[in-house]
């Protein structure tokens, strides 16, 4: 058996570390090598340039380029090499099969040592190294191109390995979540989203590793990791699929640019480029081609929050619904039936009868509508042609071109949409101010001018990761549907809608893409025993599972007036700033309380996170519900929750989503009465 010992792993590592040094060394010769190759082949062509024929300049080119590339492939490599030299490996497992037993070291990257011909570290999401997330000792097997290899883990050990030290070693007789995973979970927040390819659970790993879905719908308790699971399945498919597809061909739809930036880190520590993003306002307003103003999603909940208006929150929830979509369904049958009008069409002696017109029309039935008119155009030509038996004249092509359109009612998608509420009945559903469009309408009219003009669809995309899933429309993912043909990765949860007026569950988004896989991530890694149970009080979630990682139970402290609450929340501040711990939330109910909190505390270090923010800093945070979505934080405190604040049930919402928020301490303050959603709690 290799390294019997701990004492043995610890020489092993060592030896390993030694490897890849050398492996370093070996590759910064290489580039030393390309670099001087490239620098002479330069050289070359420019005191030959005259003497060169265009076939040696292709040539020359091409040879150069192939130099470059080789060598960004060693500058590359390199970077991989100095990082595994920081930790080379997380986990080991010895295999058995067919008599022989191989020990297999698993990390981030594959380590292929040149000198012995031989795999010394085995990259994580190579096929070999699924048992160590699948199995426990005993029988085991992973798939292969050419079929199920089978036989048998003896061992299985994790390392934690920092800046190239062993800080431990466990030998894992009970299930992989246990020791290291506490071990992981107490730890500290940080300013972005870690990997956790060393902590991986068995459900999880069969979401990451699942090639086959052509969309996978992902439901997770708040905490479950879903966000970090998406991610590390994208950079496994990247490595399963290296040949056919590339960092850039992945899009990212994120909530905002915070927590775009906050998951920026975990790609490119597993070894892949970071992925485009686009937030969904973006991808609005580039199909709208920037020609609307519109209501952000973040102004619609701000809305929300600080008014209650009957008529809007109705508006919003019908546009919300299935019954919606297939209303505008219903209307698109009907502009199929109304929406061309062909009379019959006169060109000198030449008729071109009306059901002729019409039943061309609906030959197109696939095409956008105003995309068959060109073609029935063409149709209408060639029958005259054919009656008249000769080409038509650059005059009779005009007369037939100036004809066709007038005969179709609706030449632009605002009208069309605007018109849609008047064959509803329903015109009072439609409202703009100042000529902004309101959220909700946003996607029903580009749903609008794809039926009617078409839009380019983004093929160059070929693997599509929503997040929040929760927070879009029927109608936003029957867009989204159209735009985007390739693969999907769809996550949230319906449990942190942030809008309980307009939230899609996993079930509903699977009627979109009835060809889904549903997965669901009941427990929850996040947050403490007590955390999590406070949290339950607050909005009840039955499916949820919490780790057993218990802390100090949730405070809730109330004052006799604000005055009073902001100063103990400077003391907490402070008290923060001895406790050891990277990161502080205080996470308020609207924008407006923020910026008041933050102009009150004034205090040096502390950030204030808005709408407008590009970054996710460490530290003291004040934020919003909405935008600390997606965000963990050591400890949070939840200011202003009394009665009067948080009183509805978007209120509720906010409510659950900022306790959530919390790894290991949570806080909450109000001032005269506390809120009815924190009742049983004590304060």
């Amino acid at each position: 058996m290799l390294n019997p010992t701990e004492k043995d792993e610890r020489e092993y590592l060592e030896v390993i570390k030694e490897k890849l040094l050398l492996a370093v060394r070996r590759v910064d010769n290489s580039v030393r090598q390309y670099s001087e190759e490239l620098r002479q082949s330069k050289q070359y062509i420019y005191e030959h340039q005259s003497g060169l024929d265009e076939a040696d300049m292709v040539a020359a080119g091409q040879s150069i380029n192939r130099m470059a590339y080789t060598g960004e492939s060693a500058v590359l490599r390199k970077k991989k090499l100095l990082k595994l030299g920081q930790s080379p490996y997380f986990g080991r497992i010895d295999f058995q099969a067919n008599g022989d037993t191989i020990p297999v070291y698993i990390g981030i990257y594959t380590f292929f040592d040149e000198t012995e011909r031989a795999n010394l570290v085995y990259d994580w999401r190579a096929p070999i190294s699924s048992m160590f997330y699948d199995f426990e000792l005993g029988p085991a097997e992973y798939a292969t191109p050419s079929g199920k290899i089978s036989g048998e883990i003896l061992l299985k050990r994790q390392y934690k390995i920092r800046d190239g030290q062993m800080e431990f070693m466990i030998e894992n007789a009970v299930n992989i979540q246990d020791e290291l995973l506490q071990k992981e979970l107490s730890k500290s927040s940080d300013d972005k989203m870690k990997n956790i390819v060393a902590t991986i659970q068995r459900d999880q790993n069969a979401v990451i590793r699942n090639e086959e879905s052509p969309v996978m719908i992902i439901q997770g308790v708040a905490g479950s990791g879903k966000t970090s699971i998406a991610l590390h399945r994208i950079a496994f498919l990247l490595y399963r699929f290296r040949e056919s597809i590339s960092s850039k061909d992945v899009l990212i739809l994120s909530p905002n640019k915070v927590f775009a930036d906050y998951i920026s880190n975990v790609l490119p520590e597993l070894g892949e480029e970071q992925i485009p993003e686009m937030v969904i306002e973006e991808l609005a307003n580039e199909v709208l081609e920037n020609k609307f103003r519109f209501q952000t999603f973040f102004e619609q909940v701000a809305s929300l929050l600080e008014s209650h208006d009957s008529a809007f929150i109705e508006r919003m929830r019908f546009k919300s619904t299935f019954e919606f979509l297939g209303k505008l369904n219903q209307y698109m049958i009907h502009l199929e039936n109304n929406f061309f009008v062909p009379v019959e069409l006169r060109l000198g002696s030449t008729v071109v009868p009306s059901p002729f017109i019409h039943e061309k029309f609906r030959t197109y039935h696939r095409l956008p509508l105003l995309k068959r008119i060109p073609q029935v155009v063409k149709d209408i030509q060639d029958y005259v042609r054919d009656q008249r038996q000769r080409k038509l004249t650059g005059f009779e092509k005009k007369q037939i071109w100036d004809a066709v359109p007038t005969m179709i009612k609706f030449t632009d998608f605002f009208n069309l949409y605007k018109n849609f509420f008047t064959w509803l009945k329903k015109d009072e559903m439609f409202r703009t101010s100042d000529g902004i469009l309101e959220y909700a309408d946003v996607f029903p009219l580009i749903y609008c001018k794809i039926r009617l003009e078409g839009v380019q669809p983004y093929d160059h995309v070929k693997h599509l990761l929503i997040d929040e899933m929760q927070d879009y429309t029927p109608v936003q993912y029957a867009v989204i549907s159209r735009l985007f043909k390739c693969k999907k990765t769809i996550l949230g949860d319906i449990g942190q809608r942030v809008n309980p007026y307009s939230a899609s569950s996993a079930d509903a988004i699977s009627q979109i893409f009835p060809q889904g896989d549903v997965v669901k991530l009941l427990r929850s890694y996040r947050s403490t025993w007590e955390i999590t149970a406070f949290a339950q009080r607050v909005s009840r979630n039955a499916d949820i599972i919490p780790m057993e990682r218990h802390g100090q139970e949730p405070e809730v402290v109330g004052f006799k007036t604000n005055r009073e609450e902001a100063a103990h929340i400077k003391t907490l501040i402070q008290e923060f700033a001895d406790s050891g711990f990277q990161s502080l939330g205080i996470i308020c109910k609207t924008a407006e309380q923020a910026q008041a909190l933050f102009e009150e505390l004034n205090l040096p270090g502390t950030h204030l996170l808005t709408p407008d923010s590009t970054s996710f800093k460490q530290g003291v945070i004040i934020t919003t519900a909405h935008l600390a979505k997606g965000l963990e934080f050591d400890e949070v405190i939840v200011p202003f929750a009394s009665s009067r604040n948080y009183a509805t049930e978007v209120d509720k919402s906010m409510l659950y989503i900022a306790c959530t928020r919390a790894m290991h301490t949570l806080t909450l303050t109000y001032a005269i009465e506390k809120s009815k959603f924190i009742e049983g709690s004590g304060g």
